[in-house]
C-alpha cells in the first residue's frame, strides 16, 4: 500500500496505539516488534476493541479486511509519521542534549502555548518509535510541534531528524551520559551534534545557548538566534539566584521560577528566548515560567514528616549528578544525599562512581548514601558514607530515623527507581 493510501486512512482514526491495553475505539494500531513480544499476535485483539486499522507484517494474522499488511510495520511507522509531517506543513522544533531535554521541552511548550496551539512529545517517547508518535498525535489544530530526541549512540539524532524533518532546534549541553554507546564525551559531541548538521545543511533555525563555548563555536557558521550575556546574544538573560528556585532576569523583569538548581537557569533561558523568537509577550513568557511545575520525579520539592526532599530520581549521569551535588552545597541546614547508580557508562562505570563518590564526601553532608552495585564499589574511608548494594538492602538494613529533621536529595539513574525512598520515609 502507499504511504499516500495509508495516510488517507490514517485521517479516518482517532489516534495511533501500539498497545493493545491502551486501544480506544478508532484506533490505528501498529503491531509492532520486540525482544519478547511480536505485536501481529494481538492484531486481532485490537480489532475486537475498537481498532479501525491493523498494520501487521506478517500476512498469517490478516483476519479482516481492516487489517493491512506491509513489509515492515516499524518502517511504516516512521515512514507515515514523516508523510504526516509534511502533509501538516508546521514549524517542528526539535531539541537534543545530556541533560535537561524533557524539563526543557516542558518549560517551551508552556511559553508557546501561550499564544500557540501546541503539541509537544509526551513524557520522554524520544526514541525512533516516540518521535513518529508525537509527530502523528499533531492534528490539523496544531500550529506548532516540539518534538524531543533522544540517543545513546551515534547516527540515532541523525535518523530522528530525517524523521521529524524540523525547522528549528537546540541542544540543551555536551555532558557524560550514555558513554557506554558514544564512547566517549567527544563522541557525545558528535551524536548530539548531528542535530546541528541536519539543521545547517537544510539553512533552518538553531537556537543557541551563548554561555555555552561548545554549542557557539559548533554553530559559528549557522544560522542561529543566541540567547544569554554573551556579546553575541541576540537578546540577553541574566542569571540573578537560585536560593533555592532559579530567577533570572529578561527585559528589565525579573521572572522567578519554582525550579531549583543553577543548571535549570540555561533551561529556563531557551524558553524565554524561544518564546522571545516567536512573539510571545513578555508578560505570557513570564507568566508560563513562573507557573511551570516540575513533576515526574525531576528536580521536584517534596515536604513529608520533617524532612524537605529535592526528588531528582527520574535520571542521573556524571554530570548531572555532578550539578545536583554542588547545587544541594548550597542548602542551608542539614542536608543528606541519597544516591543511586548510573547506568550506560561503559568502560568509565568505575572511575565515574569513584569521582561521584569523592564528590559527595567532600561536600558538607551527612549521611551520604550510595545505592547500587558500581557505588557499592567505590572506595571511601569516610564515616559519612553508607553503601548498599540493592535498593532492598538499604530497605532493611538502613535507620530511616537518621532522615528526620533534614533536606534529602535523591538523585539515580531510572531503572534504580529511587522514588521508592519516598514509601519509607
Amino acid at each position: 500500500m502507499k504511504i499516500e493510501h495509508l495516510h488517507s486512512l490514517f485521517l479516518e482514526c482517532n489516534s495511533v496505539c501500539t498497545d493493545t491495553r491502551k486501544i480506544k475505539k478508532d484506533d490505528m494500531f501498529f503491531a509492532l516488534k520486540g525482544d519478547n513480544f511480536n505485536g501481529n499476535t494481538y492484531a486481532e485483539q485490537a480489532l475486537n476493541k475498537g481498532a479501525k486499522y491493523v498494520i501487521i507484517d506478517e500476512k498469517q494474522y490478516k483476519t479482516s479486511t481492516q487489517a493491512i499488511v506491509v513489509n515492515n510495520v516499524l518502517e511504516t511507522l516512521q515512514e507515515l509519521a514523516t508523510f504526516h509531517r509534511r502533509h501538516l506543513n508546521i514549524p517542528i522544533i526539535a531539541l537534543t542534549g545530556s541533560n535537561g531535554k524533557t524539563t526543557t521541552k516542558e518549560l517551551i511548550n508552556a511559553v508557546l502555548s501561550q499564544q500557540y496551539n501546541t503539541t509537544a512529545t509526551v513524557g520522554n517517547l524520544n526514541n525512533h518509535i516516540g518521535v513518529p508518535l508525537t509527530l502523528l498525535s499533531m492534528d490539523l489544530n496544531t500550529e506548532m510541534g516540539i518534538v524531543e530526541m533522544g540517543a545513546n549512540h551515534l547516527k540515532e539524532i541523525e535518523f530522528l531528524c530525517q524523521i521529524a524533518k524540523p525547522d528549528f532546534g537546540y541542544i540543551t549541553n555536551f555532558g557524560k551520559a550514555h558513554l557506554e554507546g558514544f564512547g566517549s564525551v567527544e563522541g557525545v559531541i558528535t551524536g548530539k551534534s548531528e542535530m546541528y548538521d541536519y539543521l545547517i545543511a537544510h539553512h533552518k533555525t538553531i537556537f543557541v545557548n551563548g554561555n555555552d563555548a561548545i554549542q557557539l563555536k559548533k554553530t559559528n557558521d549557522a544560522k542561529r538566534f543566541v540567547f544569554g550575556n554573551d556579546a553575541l546574544a541576540d537578546i540577553t538573560i541574566d542569571f540573578i539566584e537560585a536560593q533555592p528556585f532559579v530567577a533570572c532576569k529578561y527585559n528589565n523583569a525579573n521572572i522567578n521560577s519554582k525550579l531549583i538548581g543553577d543548571y535549570n537557569f540555561g533551561n529556563i533561558a531557551a524558553a524565554i528566548a524561544i518564546g522571545s523568537y516567536f512573539k510571545v509577550a513578555d508578560d505570557a513568557i513570564k507568566n508560563a515560567v513562573e507557573n511551570y511545575i516540575p513533576t515526574n520525579n525531576r528536580s521536584q520539592i517534596i515536604k513529608k514528616g520533617t524532612s524537605n526532599i529535592i526528588l531528582d530520581a527520574y535520571n542521573a549521569n556524571p554530570t548531572s549528578m555532578q550539578a545536583a551535588l554542588l547545587n544541594f552545597e548550597k542548602q542551608t541546614g542539614r542536608k543528606i544525599a541519597i544516591l543511586g547508580d548510573m547506568f550506560e557508562l561503559g568502560n568509565d562505570t568505575e572511575k565515574e562512581h569513584q569521582n561521584i563518590t569523592d564528590l559527595a564526601v567532600s561536600i558538607n553532608m551527612n549521611p551520604v548514601i550510595l545505592v547500587g552495585e558500581n557505588f557499592y564499589q567505590s572506595e571511601s574511608d569516610s564515616n559519612k558514607i553508607f553503601r548498599f548494594k540493592t535498593f532492598e538492602n538499604f530497605k532493611s538494613e538502613f535507620d530511616f530515623a537518621q532522615l528526620k529533621n533534614a533536606t534529602l536529595l535523591i538523585k539515580g539513574s531510572r531503572g534504580m527507581a529511587l522514588e521508592r525512598v519516598l514509601d519509607l520515609i
